[in-house]
């Protein structure tokens, strides 16, 4: 990015660090400060180095290594746009302990130390700034920063006419949540009886004036949310100039608009490389057609994407594809919740009812991410399965027949005939077909372990049918999935309730859902006194699945430990293999989750009183 001193006030004005100052104080931080741009990788400090100045990030992003004494690497962390590095370092005579590099290419304006008290000193308002930012460097080192970036100046770019209601539905939902909403675009189809301020970026069909734009823009963002609302058959210029302006760009296309879609964001992805970081793709589905194509390319073009539906749903279609506007709202005010669903077998039913109150109660989650049972429901879930309608599917598809029922411990024969005979990946493709990870209506992640490395693996991507058969993949009833060199099991070995990957994937507000938090205090009938009459084979089968329920007790604790609630049903009166009391145990979560549902509430209220109220 190129900044004149215009520019450089306007970007300013952005900056959470700077919204309150008065245009006079912005145009002198411009007026006096140094800027530099880094290229991705760049070295802005090296460590040993003096510290010498205080860098302000107006765009992009750097990362900070910090060493201790003997070169050892103790932290790492991000700096995006509006991130001060340097406040306390600049002042301490020891060489730097950071190396900081750019991880995009990145713009910053800096001062020594002696301009920096110069500024200050002459401007009281500027002086509060900093003392604010030095103290929200010390309150996210003593306690969660729960803070995620709420972009001030959005881009929506439509591909096609047919996604124009989108920009309209997401300020209209804003101006409901109280925020002040401004459009700027190149079609006036806004109501002013909504409260939301139209200005016309286009005249006579040409692009107003740079000095226009920059002016408009620099009130309007300093006053409220503001959105650029634009066709994308706009000159190459145009849109370029245009986003370079937006913190976030909503790139909303329908299946209909791939190539054209992937063909323009390659044209302006040459000479924005900073463009990729901003995007979010937009689907703008259909209920009778619900399922993007898979478009690889528009991953490396994106930083992520989201999909919304419009028509009719079916009886199987649940809540979550009706709700994919409120997650972008999630997005652009700075929340993600997440939730993880824990392994336990036939008791991790248990998580549809768990799912189905949340959706009752108007909660709707941005993230999934599970082990065994864990990833089973919540992937059929995250496809846009309803709660109740898997239930009763997997309710009568692991029905054992009439053969096995007559068995001793028919259950467990039932799944092992399951298992060894590959009939789980035929009952799941029924719903799932070939669909991928990436084609899922929310991002979803499910956990396995190669015996081979030792290791955990975390699915993000791939076929969604095949994730799950490695995540459910239980010894001794199953044998290890041997594919690419690995031999892959349940991911309950390692990780049974995954909510420590949610906050790696930069949720702020983790849910756990655990079947193994309580633990029946029996075994094969010692203390119920129940007659016992089983094959040596399935008593030692006994002994396996029990070691398997006792791990998975104990490693609860670890599980849930980042979660920031946990929800617990007491599933302990139903067997591991009780797959056909699926819909009770679903009760069950269900109603664990209703009791504690105004708890819940009140804590996402701290998160955004105006959303969760």
């Amino acid at each position: 990015m190129t900044l004149d001193r215009h520019r450089l006030c306007v970007e300013l004005q952005r900056l959470d660090w700077a919204r309150q100052l008065s245009q006079e104080v912005i145009e002198d931080i411009a007026a006096e400060a140094e800027t530099s741009q880094f290229a991705t990788g760049d070295e802005v400090i090296s460590v040993n180095a003096e510290f010498t100045n205080v860098y302000f990030v107006i765009e992009g992003s750097l990362e900070a290594l910090l060493f201790d004494r003997l070169d050892k690497q103790i932290h790492r962390e991000k700096f995006g746009r509006g991130s001060v590095l340097g406040l306390f370092s600049v002042v301490l005579p020891e060489s730097s302990h950071l190396q900081v590099s750019a991880i995009e290419p990145t713009t910053v304006i800096h001062f020594t130390m002696d301009e920096l008290l110069r500024l200050t000193t002459k401007h009281q308002e500027f002086q509060r700034s900093m003392f604010a930012a030095a103290a929200n460097v010390v309150k996210r080192l003593v306690v969660i920063d729960r803070d995620l970036p709420k972009p001030a100046v959005v881009g929506v770019v439509h591909q096609s006419d047919a996604s124009r209601c989108l920009a309209v539905d997401l300020t209209r939902r804003l101006r409901q949540l109280d925020e002040p909403v401004y459009v700027a675009g190149d079609e006036n189809h806004w109501s002013s009886d909504e409260g939301i301020v139209f200005y016309p970026l286009y005249e006579n069909g040409q692009l107003i004036s740079k000095d226009a734009i920059t002016s408009t823009l620099q009130k309007w963002s300093a006053l409220g949310r503001l959105f650029i609302d634009v066709r994308a058959d706009h000159s190459q210029d145009d849109l370029n100039r245009l986003l370079s302006y937006s913190e976030v760009v909503l790139w909303c296309i329908t299946s209909a608009d791939v190539a054209d879609a992937v063909q323009q964001l390659e044209i302006l992805g040459r000479d924005a490389p900073w463009l990729r970081e901003k995007v979010r793709i937009v689907w703008h589905l259909t209920f009778d057609n619900p399922v993007p194509p898979y478009v690889p390319k528009l991953n490396e073009l994106s930083a992520g994407d989201f999909k919304t539906y419009e028509g009719q749903p079916s009886l199987q279609h649940g809540k979550l594809l009706q709700r994919g506007l409120e997650r972008i709202i999630h997005y652009l005010r700075g929340v993600q919740i997440g939730i993880a669903l824990g392994g336990g077998a036939a008791r991790g039913m248990a998580h549809l009812g768990v799912l189905k109150c949340l959706e009752q109660n108007g909660i709707f989650v941005d993230r999934l991410a599970g082990t065994s049972a864990g990833a089973m429901t919540g992937t059929v879930y995250a496809a846009g399965m309803d709660p109740d309608y898997a239930t009763e599917c997997f309710k009568t598809d692991l029905t054992p027949s009439c053969f096995f029922r007559w068995l001793p411990a028919g259950g467990y024969w039932y799944l092992i005939h399951k298992y060894r005979f590959n009939q789980f990946d035929s009952m799941l493709r029924k719903y799932l077909n070939d669909l991928r990870m990436e084609q899922l209506a929310i991002p979803m992640t499910t956990m396995a372990v190669d015996l081979v490395d030792g290791i955990l693996l975390e699915r993000e991507s791939g076929d969604a049918t095949h994730n799950i058969l490695e995540s459910i993949n239980l010894p001794p009833l199953a044998l290890p999935i041997v594919k690419q060199g690995r031999a892959v099991v349940d991911g309950g070995l390692l990780n049974n309730v995954p909510a420590n990957a949610l906050v790696d994937q930069g949720c702020n507000f983790v849910i756990a859902s655990t079947v193994t938090a309580k633990l029946e205090k029996d075994f094969m009938s010692i203390r119920s006194n129940r007659q016992r009459r089983a094959s040596k084979f399935f008593q030692s089968l006994q002994v396996i699945m029990r070691q398997h329920m006792i791990q998975g007790h104990s490693m609860n604790d670890v599980g849930v430990q980042p979660a920031d609630f946990v929800i617990a049903p007491d599933v302990t009166a139903f067997d591991l293999s009780e797959f056909t009391r699926a819909d009770e145990m679903s009760v069950v979560g269900e109603t664990t989750t209703n009791e504690s549902i105004k708890q819940l509430k009140a804590m996402l209220a701290k998160l955004d009183p105006q959303l969760f109220q």
